[in-house]
C-alpha cells in the first residue's frame, strides 16, 4: 500500500505507518478535502539514491510496536508542530518546514501568551493570529485556522499544559533529537552529542512541547544521555547497538534474544519512563544509569516499593564506602530554613 495521508476524524497515523512502504510520498494538492493533511507533515522524509524514503524515527518506533493511544495523538501532534518534516523528490527547501504557522501559534501565542490555558484556543483566535503575522501569506486563512483548531481538540493538546514529565513528553523528545539530527544531515552538517541540548533550544522545543517546569528540564539531561548512550539514531539498528556494546561495555557479553521493545526508568524520577529497542538494555543500565523492566512488569510496578528499594540501595552502597553523614536531620532543617 502507498503511503497515504493521515485522516483528522480518527486521528490515527500509526495504521497509515504500519502500512506504508517505500514509494514516493505524494501531496495532495488537488484533493478538496479540507478534513486531511498530507502525511508529509508529519514523518521524516529523506532522498535516497535518488529515491524518496521515510526516515525510521521515534515516531515510526512507536507506531509499529505499540497500540494507538492517546500519548500516540500526542506525540504525533507534536511531529505536526515540531515541523521539521526532511525533504522528497521535487520539494522546495521551504516544504521542509511545512507547518511553521501551527509551529509559532503554539510557541508566541499557546506557551507565551497564553501561559498553556488551552481554553482560550479557537479558530477565531488562530485566524487572527495568522492574518495579523506578516510572516504568513494565507490565501485560505479561515480554513487554516477550522482545522489547525479541530486538529489541536482531536490531538490532544491541553494534555500539553502538564508541567509534570509525562511518557509522551519523553518520547516527543527522542524523536526532536532524531528530526534535527537528519535535518542537519540533510544540510551537511554534523550534531555532536555535548551540542544536542542547545539544539532542542534553538529549535523551541521547550516551548513548542508543552509547559516548560524544573523537573522536565532535569529530566532532559538524563534523557539525553539515554539517547546517546543507545546510539542515537543508530540504535534501531541491532548490529549497531551489538557493536556500541562490545566497545563500551566489553565485559558485559549479555545480548536481547528477542525483538520486543522494553521500558526504562531512571530512579532519579519515576516518571522519566522510556520504550527502546531490547538490544539498548545495557547500555541504558551501565552508560546512562536506567533500569529496564518488560512491559508488563512496568504496568504492574509498586512504585512505593520500588522507591524503598532503590533508597535502600543506595543507603548499602553509602554505608559499604564508609560514607557517613556529617550533620543530622535537625541541622540540615535548621540550616535549609535559615535558623
Amino acid at each position: 500500500m502507498p503511503l497515504s495521508i493521515f485522516a483528522l476524524p480518527d486521528m490515527r497515523l500509526f495504521p497509515q505507518i504500519r502500512s506504508a512502504n517505500s514509494q514516493s510520498p505524494r501531496w495532495l494538492a488537488e484533493s478538496n478535502r479540507p478534513d486531511y493533511i498530507p502525511i508529509n507533515f508529519f514523518l521524516f522524509n529523506k532522498i535516497i539514491g535518488g529515491a524518496d524514503h521515510i526516515v525510521a524515527d521515534e515516531l515510526v518506533f512507536q507506531a509499529l510496536n505499540f497500540d494507538h493511544s492517546d500519548d500516540f495523538d500526542r506525540l504525533g501532534l507534536f511531529a505536526f508542530v515540531f515541523s521539521y518534516v526532511g525533504r522528497w523528490k521535487g520539494a522546495e527547501s521551504y516544504q521542509s518546514r511545512p507547518a511553521l504557522w501551527a509551529h509559532h501559534y503554539v510557541m508566541d501565542r499557546v506557551a507565551n501568551e497564553f501561559a498553556w490555558d488551552t481554553r482560550n484556543i479557537n479558530a477565531n483566535d488562530i485566524e487572527r493570529f495568522v492574518e495579523a503575522d506578516s510572516r504568513y501569506i494565507a490565501k485560505t486563512a479561515r480554513k487554516l485556522a477550522t482545522n489547525l483548531n479541530y486538529l489541536f481538540s482531536v490531538g490532544g493538546l491541553e494534555g500539553f499544559s502538564q508541567a509534570r514529565v509525562e511518557r509522551w513528553w519523553v518520547n516527543a523528545l527522542f524523536l526532536a533529537l532524531d528530526r534535527l539530527i537528519e535535518d542537519r544531515l540533510m544540510n551537511g552538517q554534523s550534531s555532536a552529542s555535548h551540542q544536542w541540548q542547545s539544539q532542542l533550544d534553538r529549535a523551541n522545543f521547550h516551548f513548542v512541547s508543552g509547559r516548560r517546569s524544573v523537573e522536565k528540564d532535569l529530566a532532559t539531561k538524563h534523557l539525553v544521555k539515554l539517547y546517546e548512550a543507545c546510539g542515537a539514531r543508530t540504535r534501531f539498528s541491532e548490529q549497531d547497538v551489538r557493536e556500541r556494546q562490545r566497545l563500551l561495555l566489553p565485559d558485559i557479553q549479555w545480548f536481547a534474544n528477542q525483538e520486543t521493545p522494553i521500558a526504562v526508568l531512571h530512579p532519579s524520577n519515576t516518571r522519566i519512563v522510556k520504550t527502546i529497542p531490547r538490544a539498548c538494555a545495557m547500555l541504558a543500565r551501565y552508560v546512562a544509569g536506567f533500569i529496564g523492566f518488560d512491559l508488563d512488569d512496568l504496568e504492574n510496578l509498586d512504585i512505593d516499593k520500588f522507591i524503598r528499594e532503590q533508597t535502600k540501595e543506595a543507603l548499602q552502597k553509602l554505608a559499604e564506602r564508609n560514607i557517613s553523614p556529617t550533620m543530622s536531620a535537625e541541622d540540615l532543617m535548621r540550616l535549609t530554613r535559615g535558623r
